[in-house]
């Protein structure tokens, strides 16, 4: 009979080691609508909810900064109009949401951009421009928030920039050059839904990220399923590729 794997043991709170970046590809508002028969703009506006709340528990839990895919270029160019729409009203309702903004200050929580906003409309953009620039001077917690972003775009970014500028190409070069150069390398990726793959997040810090995939639906997704991440994240041997 064959012997069955040993379970992981189950760690205290004391053991448990936060990721010191984390990265988020909140994957599932579509689907969770159309599983509870609400509209796809439901599904989003729960989504920002659900990362507002997320943002809290990740601080709360000893994690420094926080990276979240909210808008893909893939997202932009693929989705249909009124998908978008929406996602930028949203997007632009909740930068100027009062109660957002006291929440982040009094968290002393900067958020940033990282991105092509050129590919969004002019007051979506100026809005969240907006929102940077209330909380630049925070310093105790990190929110960067992906729009307009695709890990090719990325890479094609900084070729780009080399050629134009007659440098000669080496690692430190390239990684100066990335429009996501300001990121520290990833500890932890977590993407919803069940989908494994990353799609593209950030391909440069991610070379010696963990990965957790969780099964539920981002606007499912709980405090206690983050602390199951952390948990797994705890418990991985990293080599960084020794």
């Amino acid at each position: 009979m064959k012997s069955r794997p040993a379970s992981r043991r189950k760690i205290r709170a004391a053991e448990l080691i936060a990721p010191s970046h984390l990265g988020l590809i909140p994957d599932g508002n579509r689907r969770w609508s159309k599983a509870n028969s609400f509209s796809f703009a439901s599904g989003y506006r729960n989504g920002i909810k659900k990362f507002i709340s997320f943002s809290l528990w990740a601080k709360g839990f000893g994690i420094k900064t926080i990276s979240v895919w909210a808008l893909s270029t893939e997202n932009i160019k693929m989705r249909s109009g009124a998908e978008t729409r929406a996602l930028y009203f949203l997007f632009s309702r909740a930068a100027k949401d009062k109660k957002l903004i006291d929440l982040l200050i009094k968290n002393n929580a900067r958020l940033r951009v990282i991105g092509d906003l050129s590919l969004i409309p002019s007051n979506v953009r100026k809005a969240i421009h907006a929102l940077e620039a209330k909380t630049v001077e925070c310093r105790d917690f990190t929110i960067n928030l992906l729009i307009g972003y695709g890990g090719r775009e990325d890479i094609l970014y900084a070729l780009r920039g080399a050629q134009k500028g007659g440098s000669k190409i080496d690692e430190e070069e390239f990684q100066n050059r990335i429009m996501s150069a300001s990121l520290p390398d990833l500890d932890l990726i977590i993407r919803t839904s069940g989908e494994h793959r990353l799609s593209g997040f950030l391909p440069w810090q991610a070379s010696y990220s963990e990965i957790y995939f969780a099964k539920k639906y981002w606007p499912d997704f709980e405090k206690k399923d983050l602390k199951r991440a952390i948990e797994a994240f705890s418990q991985r041997d990293r080599r960084f590729g020794k």
